[in-house]
Order: C-alpha cells, then structure tokens, then sequence
C-alpha cells in the first residue's frame, strides 16, 4: 500500500486523492482574482472540502504561461492568512511555491505539502525542505520559466526526458535524507509542452509509475483542453474531468483540480462501477 508522508498526515494513496485548487491571486489563468480576497479564498477552501476534495493547494503567484513572478513578502501577505485558516479544516494544506523563504515560512506555520513547478532547484528550496522532518513535497518538470515556456517546446522523446528529470530531482532529495515517502512526481502538463506533448505524457503515463513515486497530475483547464475542444477555460469542466479520469485509470494517485465537486462525482462512479485497477 503506497502512502504520502506529510507534515501532519500520512495519506493512504489506495484511493486516488482530489487537490483542490485555491489560487489567492489577481491574475491564474483560469479563475484570477476569483479568491484573491483572504475571505474569499479561506470561503473557497471550506466550499472544495464540501465538494469532497482530500487536499488544499494554497497559491499565491500565477504560473500561467507568460505571467511575471511576485516578490516575496507580496507571496507572503497572499498565502500566510489562507493557510492559517485552511490549517484549521482537518485536511492535508500544500502550498503551491517556488520560493525557498515562502517554503521556510510556510512550513514554519505548519504548511503540509510544498508544490513546487520548479522541483526544488531554486537556490535554498532543497536546503528549506530537507530541514523539515516530515513534509511533503511534489516535483514537478516545466522546460524553461512561466514567462517562457510556451515559445516553441521541443523534445527528442518527451516522456524519457520528463523521467530523467524527476529521477534526477528525486535523487537530490533523497541524497538530502529526505525519505522517498514525503516525495510525489508531476509530469508538469502545459508547463513547457505543445498540445502534442501533453497527449504523449498522457497516453504514456504508465511508463512514469516506473519512477517508483506516486503521481500527481494537473490537467484542470488546461490550453490543450481548449485546443482539443475549442472551448474557452471557462468551458471546459467537461473536459477536465474527463482528462483527470484517464489520468487515474493510467496510474496517477493525486489529480489537482478546480472542479472539485465533478471530478469526486465521476472517480466515484469509476469506483462504483469496478474500473478501478488492483
């Protein structure tokens, strides 16, 4: 049986995990400025865990393709009331950074899980995760920066190199002590990747259970989505639930999301019905 140790909770992984998406800022992609509010945003956690979402991702800087990073202290102001708040709810908090201080302050305040697009690599983001004894953390690969990574992604073979990747990552983690359990991998859908490249790492999923780490993935109202359907974000629920099925019936134990309530409705019926595998 496959668990992720975190801060506070050790999450059994048999049944796959709904994320809920809590984004405190003015310009996501798909619902900027929705909870940019400290009360709008803790309303929003309260609401995803009605809906049934296992865990909270808390973020304060927008990753969409060509947005700008924020300062710290502006990250800081954003996220430390949520997750004070979102603390109190009795569920896993990850908080969605790439920033080493915001990590030391979060996990400070007892943050559960880092989510970090940038894998660790920013300078003093290993050394702020390997000093906390139990935390969770997820890898993730993105070619390039958000500012950058959608002009003209190119791969020899995009599966193997998002492995070698994460296998590199998670090899610094664990040459860091910390233990392989705290650890989830993400492919990184839409971070430095064409619509052909996402549908690659979707179809090929399997090959990255190889890695021998549970998988979180996030398609939630991805480009590709739209690309595939020609809906606007704003249309595209349909879409990611279904994506965030066949990426549970191809192995994934975590998909982060923003419709919460639709996804838990459809992995239940998956259930139901018996598909789901082992």
């Amino acid at each position: 049986m496959t668990f992720w140790q975190t801060t506070r909770y050790r999450i059994d992984l048999a049944r796959p995990q709904v994320m809920g998406i809590v984004n405190v800022t003015p310009d996501s992609f798909s619902d900027g400025g929705a909870h940019a509010s400290t009360a709008a945003a803790i309303a929003h956690c309260r609401q995803l865990l009605d809906e049934g979402a296992d865990v909270l991702d808390i973020g304060g800087e927008s990753t969409r393709p060509g947005s700008h990073p924020v300062s710290v202290d502006e990250e800081l102001a954003r996220v430390l009331p949520v997750l004070d708040a979102a603390l109190t709810l009795g569920c896993p908090v990850s908080v969605d950074t790439s920033k080493a201080a915001v990590m030391a302050a979060v996990l400070a305040r007892g943050a559960d899980i880092i989510n970090d697009i940038n894998a660790l690599q920013a300078p003093g983001a290993l050394d702020a995760v390997a000093a906390h004894s139990d935390c969770g953390v997820c890898l993730m690969h993105m070619r390039g920066t958000p500012e950058s990574m959608q002009l003209r992604p190119q791969y020899a073979d995009v599966v193997e190199e998002v492995a070698a990747f994460l296998r590199e990552r998670m090899a610094a983690l664990r040459g860091r002590g910390i233990a392989a359990e705290r650890i989830t991998l993400d492919p990184g859908i839409g971070f430095g990747k064409s619509v052909a490249h996402n549908l690659d790492l979707l179809r090929r999923q399997r090959e990255l259970l190889a890695l021998g780490r549970p998988l979180l993935v996030g398609w939630s109202r991805k480009s590709t989505l739209g690309a595939i359907t020609g809906r606007d974000v704003d249309q595209r629920v349909t879409a990611s639930v279904v994506a965030a099925l066949a990426a549970v019936e191809s192995g994934a134990a975590i998909v982060r999301v923003h419709d919460v309530a639709a996804t838990v409705d459809a992995l239940k019926v998956w259930r139901a019905a018996g598909l789901a595998r082992g």
